[in-house]
């Protein structure tokens, strides 16, 4: 029996988790750096509404914007993807 990954609701749960901790995260270490969502978008030469979808988790963010808003907020990439106590 073939299970297609990408369509089972436990992935689909496993990807919108994700999109919430990277979101919650966002947000959390731009405010703490004191930056508006235009002034964060103009680090990461991104467009403002589009971070504030990311935020809301509304955008599937690609691999090289989670790079250029890791870079502009000073963060390694990763600790955007992190799960902490903020997140939950």
């Amino acid at each position: 029996m073939s299970v297609d990954l990408l369509s089972s609701s436990l992935y689909q749960s496993y990807m919108g988790s994700l999109i919430t901790i990277f979101s919650k995260n966002l947000r959390c270490i731009r405010l703490e750096r004191g930056l508006s969502q235009e002034e964060l978008a103009h680090r990461a030469g991104l467009h403002r509404t589009y971070v504030g979808a990311v935020e809301r988790g509304e955008r599937n963010i690609s691999i090289g914007n989670i790079e250029k808003l890791a870079l502009a907020l000073g963060v390694d990439p990763a600790t955007l993807l992190q799960a902490n106590d903020s997140n939950e």
